[in-house]
Parts: structure tokens; sequence; C-alpha cells
């Protein structure tokens, strides 16, 4: 039987996982979109730097988030004067360092289905009187929803597995540890080898649903688009 500590840590790793996939998917398709369909100067570096977290050091994505939202960083400290908002040490920098490792698989798997789409048929919408809203939503949106559907889902089980960037900014005490840290915490603590073990196995088995409910989601989404 798990402990409470071990089930807090369960629905500590849903829920940022969950709020990170929320907080990415607009960025995420916009970007993928943008990188798919528009040309414009700086281009390749943004692309660049949107992907660079994927051969980063997660612990390096995460110290880049303690310079920048850091009671001390720029952003940081503009939120902390201005709203009274502080990010890091608290559940707003478990989420953003997730959402950050989490949304170049998204951008990257969104912007390859969006190349993949037919521009004549974005073109045929068009002449037959449909805004560029309306063909994005009625005929880029659907054609490319696989790809999106598979992005989203490997963002959130990048997510729900994330250590590194996590713990540089996570307040890292009871109640608000993720799989993850509860793992690392029970991994140096005597006698913690059983509740490791556990906490693996539900990783793993939380990872490859997500993984099995993306293929089989991706196979109804193409069948609902084929013609």
């Amino acid at each position: 039987m798990l402990t409470p500590a071990e089930w807090s840590a369960i629905r500590v790793s849903l829920f940022v996982a969950g709020a990170a996939l929320a907080a990415a998917l607009p960025v995420g398709i916009l970007l993928g979109w943008l990188l798919a369909r528009r040309r414009f100067p700086g281009k390749v570096l943004v692309e660049a730097v949107v992907l660079l977290p994927l051969v980063l050091p997660p612990v390096v994505t995460g110290y880049f988030l303690l310079l920048l939202f850091g009671t001390q960083g720029p952003v940081g400290r503009f939120l902390l004067q201005s709203l009274g908002f502080r990010v890091v040490f608290g559940w707003a920098g478990m989420v953003l360092a997730a959402a950050a490792v989490g949304i170049p698989f998204l951008v990257r798997s969104v912007r390859l289905s969006m190349e993949a789409v037919d521009p004549g048929l974005e073109a045929a919408a068009r002449t037959l009187g449909a805004g560029p809203w309306r063909v994005f939503r009625t005929v880029t949106l659907p054609l490319a929803f696989p790809g999106i559907l598979a992005g989203a889902v490997l963002a959130f089980t990048r997510a729900l597995g994330e250590f590194g960037a996590t713990v540089m900014v996570a307040p890292n005490v009871a109640g608000s540890r993720t799989l993850a840290l509860e793992i690392y915490r029970q991994a140096v603590v005597p006698g913690g080898e059983a509740a490791v073990m556990r906490l693996v196995g539900i990783s793993i088995a939380l990872s490859l649903a997500a993984l099995l409910s993306t293929e089989w989601l991706a196979k109804r989404g193409r069948g609902k688009v084929s013609p």
C-alpha cells in the first residue's frame, strides 16, 4: 500500500503535468504554426531557442529559469514588485519548469504535422471565402490534429517525469514533491528502497498509459480527418 507521501507525490505530479500542458498548448501550437507557415528574420534562431531544452541538461534549464524568474531576476522581480506574485519555490515555479522542458516536444510535433498539411487545401478554402482564422480552425487544425495530440502527450509525459529543472525552482517540501522529487528523497533515505521501487513502477505505468492512449487517440484522429 502507498503511504500518504507517495499518494501526494502522484497527485502533485499529475497536477503539475496537467497545468504545464494547459499552459504550453496554446504557445506550442502558435510557435509550431509560425515555424511551419511563416518566414521571418531570425526564424532559425527562434527555432533553436525553442528546441534548446531538448539538448540542454534539465538542471541548466532550471538554472536559467531561476535567473529569469527568481526574486532577483528581471521577470521575477517585476512580478513580485508589481503583482506581489512569486514564481520560484512555489507551484508556479514547478509548472513553469515542467512546461519549459515539455514545450519543445510539442512545438516540434506541431511544426512537422502542420508542414504535412497540403497548402492547396488551405488555398481552396480561402477561394471559397473562408478567412485566415476559419481556414486554420476548420482545415489546418483538424488535419494536423494527430501530430498535435502526439506532441501534447509527449509534453505531458515529459513534464510528468521532470526532475532536473524542477529541483532548481521547487520548494521540495512535504505536500509539494512530484514523483521524481519523492523518488530522489526516498533513494537517499536508509531503508527507502521499497518506496523507490513502488514509485518507479507507478511512474512507468503512468508514462506507458499516456503513450498508449496517444496512439489510440491518434488513430481515431486520423480516421476522422481521412477522406
